[in-house]
């Protein structure tokens, strides 16, 4: 247990809870350091890292100039040289503006050193939509990094999977890309004290079923489990997937759900077209055809760039009567 983890449950935030993930990182190692745009003085774009300049200084909180590429690589760079970096990204949108470096030096050089070269680098950056930020900061591109080897991708979903995931990611040799869903961050709950260490390997069952499973991660997690409320209510029983870990991604969790309920719907808000629920459909198809009692269903955001207003934003991305709809039409 980290130092700023209590030894019983206490009402926290999602934002919280990272910020206490930060804030151990820093107190446990003095090879960690957080940088990155406004998480100085500003306290971070979405107010993650408030208070951490004025606890650690600027040498371990470091502002950087609004240079995705150039301060990503320099995070690499620190890894490199034996630090273990944590870097903030304020959007996905953004991180494009760095691929080159995650691609072609993050994810490739120990392969390319023949294991000379590992790169522990953390990245964090908020991703999705649901609150009016229009086209440039709103998309979910989760999905394209976990198509790149050597790299791992995490979505916390919850309030203890954004508290406890930092820690591990940060002790991995390989770069760590870690997404947090902007609609979370005011999400509030009991954090319980951990009863074991992080699995960032595996899926978890958020809720139990017997009749569909519904699969998911990050910010549709809610949405999701809300769905299985409604069905349950109507006398379907679903089963609550949600993946934590895109890559690698845990393919024997999924298997032996849609073996349990022989019914899926893979829930997703990045577009339809090439997304990760796209990998999950296939994946399905691929390892448990014959367990199928209907084709897999998914539910995606509209193909557009996500709009401005709120009516129209709404009605772009997956919403819990979506998720109904689905479960219905792989029921019947």
């Amino acid at each position: 247990m980290g130092d700023g983890e209590r030894s019983e449950a206490a009402k926290t935030t999602y934002r919280e809870a990272m910020r206490d993930a930060i804030r151990d990182a820093l107190r446990s190692d003095d090879r960690v350091f957080l940088m990155g745009e406004d998480v100085g003085r500003y306290g971070g774009c979405f107010g993650v890292s408030l208070g951490l300049l004025e606890e650690f200084g600027p040498d371990r909180v470091r502002d950087t100039p609004l240079s995705e590429s150039a301060f990503v690589g320099a995070g690499i760079g620190a890894a490199l040289a034996g630090m273990r970096p944590i870097v903030e990204i304020m959007t996905v949108n953004f991180s494009l503006l760095a691929l080159d470096q995650i691609l072609n030096n993050a994810a490739t050089l120990l392969h390319m050193s023949g294991g000379q070269l590992p790169v522990p680098l953390v990245i964090r950056m908020t991703t999705g939509a649901g609150r009016q930020l229009a086209a440039q900061h709103s998309h979910s591109l989760e999905g394209w990094y976990a198509h790149i080897p050597g790299i791992r991708v995490l979505a916390p979903a919850t309030i203890e999977d954004a508290r406890r995931m930092l820690a591990p990611a940060l002790a991995d040799p390989d770069p760590v890309l870690i997404f947090e869903h902007g609609s979370l961050y005011n999400v509030s709950g009991e954090l319980l004290p951990a009863t074991a260490p992080e699995d960032l390997d595996h899926a978890a069952i958020r809720r139990s079923g017997t009749d569909i499973s519904l699969i998911t991660y990050g910010g549709s997690l809610p949405k999701t489990l809300a769905a299985a409320d409604e069905l349950a209510a109507a006398g379907i029983s679903a089963e609550v997937i949600d993946l934590r870990t895109l890559r690698p991604f845990d393919a024997q969790t999924v298997a032996a759900s849609v073996a349990r309920t022989h019914r899926a719907v893979v829930v997703d808000e990045a577009w339809r077209t090439g997304s990760f629920a796209a990998e999950v459909s296939a994946r399905i198809a691929e390892e448990s055809f014959y367990e199928l009692d209907a084709p897999v269903e998914r539910v995606c955001s509209a193909e557009v760039p996500m709009p401005y207003a709120r009516q129209l934003e709404e009605a772009a991305l997956p919403q819990t009567a979506d998720i109904v709809a689905a479960a219905h039409r792989a029921g019947d």
